[in-house]
């Protein structure tokens, strides 16, 4: 493995472990927050318990989102040292505004967690409310600092030297809003769906049937927010690519040749010599209307660019297609929990249905790193689309295949750690939070 395979892979490892942690940052206390609301207003000790659980389970990944975190600023440094010299001077406002995001949704956590009987039960509420809008500013800045890296702005790029910087135009650049509102509905999402395939599972096991079937509505409720919204957000994030990176659009759909009313290509093997795509499904049409609106649109294909400035094509469209194939299983998911929740309540309690959401508790994290897979390879060659390629931001220093084999120990071990710890918090549940368990018996009152 040579130095830049080494470098880039370590990026995709760790930003694709890291994802995930702020994903659930993003949504999680959100959940919490919802759920000691209804104990605020309904009394119910079963939300109140559901309330702590969950409150123990967003401190633990919030323990480890901050590890992985850390992990990625030292990396951007460390692998690519040429792009953060030129970079960081003119994106460096988002990232600076997420660590104080960062640092207010810790102390909210701390206030929250160690609140309980000692704090005004509304302050304590608002408290984890906080705790939720800090995180999805938190990931909403995140992806601001990315977005520029698709559409760079905010400065001048003048023989080799970057001036005239406005770190605001940089920050609200063009694809700032929809890489943002696709990002933050994929959150919903694919936490939504986690989380109530989880308690399901626990349903299924015929144990704490209320508490978990609360819990398992609480989540879906929020799943279905991400699911519907995800053809919005999706469609607004197709015309914005379109505008901006064609070559990217023409690689997720495979697309070689130019032409009006192209087809949305469902499936198929892409082959880059011939410009095929093999067993495919083509819908006439559908492409142009996704990314111009109109369905006569004219649509490049990537023989309008030259083959050293195409994306790996196989890459990107597989992973274009796994992040619609999932995402159209959860908007079908959330119909069908729809009707079973007002025409057939009866289904809620069966075992098919049930299984239907265990089963599904990984789709909206699949789809979730596929979309990102799009988005970061689909940039390719550009680390700093139009102005830096890749290779020329990747460091000099020799050995970076050591790093990355570290690094993937460390990330290893977290996973195993993680596993771990919330295997005991969900089997804590039933004795410390939920009291219509007769093994009920909290440490302390003020537990």
């Amino acid at each position: 493995m040579d130095d830049f395979i080494a470098a880039r892979s370590q990026m995709a490892l760790s930003l694709g472990f890291h994802i995930i942690f702020a994903c659930v940052g993003m949504v999680m206390p959100f959940l919490m927050a919802y759920s000691h609301w209804k104990y605020l207003k309904t009394g119910s000790e079963i939300y109140k318990g559901l309330t702590k659980a969950w409150s123990k389970g967003v401190a633990i990944l919030f323990a480890t989102g901050a590890v992985s975190g850390t992990m990625l600023s030292f990396e951007l440094g460390l692998l690519w040292p040429k792009f953060m010299e030129h970079a960081g001077p003119i994106f460096g406002m988002p990232f600076s505004l997420e660590g104080t995001a960062f640092f207010i949704e810790a102390i909210a956590l701390g206030f929250f967690l160690y609140g309980w009987d000692r704090l005004n039960k509304w302050f304590h509420w608002i408290c984890g409310l906080i705790v939720g809008i800090s995180g999805l500013a938190s990931g909403i800045l995140v992806v601001a600092a990315n977005a520029w890296m698709n559409s760079p702005a905010g400065f001048d790029f003048v023989n080799g030297e970057y001036i005239n910087i406005d770190p605001i135009k940089a920050m609200f650049n063009e694809a700032w809003f929809p890489q943002a509102f696709h990002m933050t509905v994929a959150a919903f999402c694919a936490t939504g769906f986690a989380v109530a395939g989880v308690h399901a599972y626990l349903i299924l096991k015929k144990k704490n049937v209320e508490f978990h079937t609360k819990a398992f509505r609480i989540a879906m409720g929020f799943a279905l927010i991400g699911a519907f919204g995800a053809p919005l957000s999706g469609d607004i994030a197709a015309k914005s690519v379109t505008k901006r990176q064609p070559i990217k659009l023409a690689a997720m759909e495979a697309h070689f040749e130019t032409e009006k009313g192209a087809a949305f290509v469902l499936g198929g093997i892409p082959d880059e010599k011939t410009g095929e795509v093999k067993y495919s499904v083509k819908v006439p049409k559908v492409l142009s209307f996704l990314a111009t609106g109109d369905f006569n649109g004219e649509v490049k294909g990537l023989n309008e660019f030259p083959r050293d400035l195409w994306p790996p094509v196989a890459v990107v469209h597989y992973a274009f297609q796994i992040m619609i194939f999932f995402g159209v299983v959860m908007m079908l998911m959330g119909g069908i929990y729809l009707f079973a929740l007002y025409k057939k309540k009866e289904w809620m309690t069966k075992t098919w249905f049930l299984k239907m959401f265990f089963i599904a508790t990984p789709f909206g994290y699949i789809a979730l790193e596929a979309g990102w897979t799009v988005t970061e390879v689909g940039r390719q060659p550009w680390i700093i689309y139009g102005v830096m390629k890749t290779i020329d931001a990747v460091t000099p220093m020799p050995g970076i295949q050591y790093s990355f084999y570290f690094f993937t120990f460390i990330f290893v071990t977290l996973a195993m750690i993680l596993a771990f710890l919330l295997s005991r918090q969900i089997k804590m549940v039933p004795k410390l939070y939920d009291p219509t368990d007769p093994n009920y018996s909290p440490k302390t009152k003020k537990s």
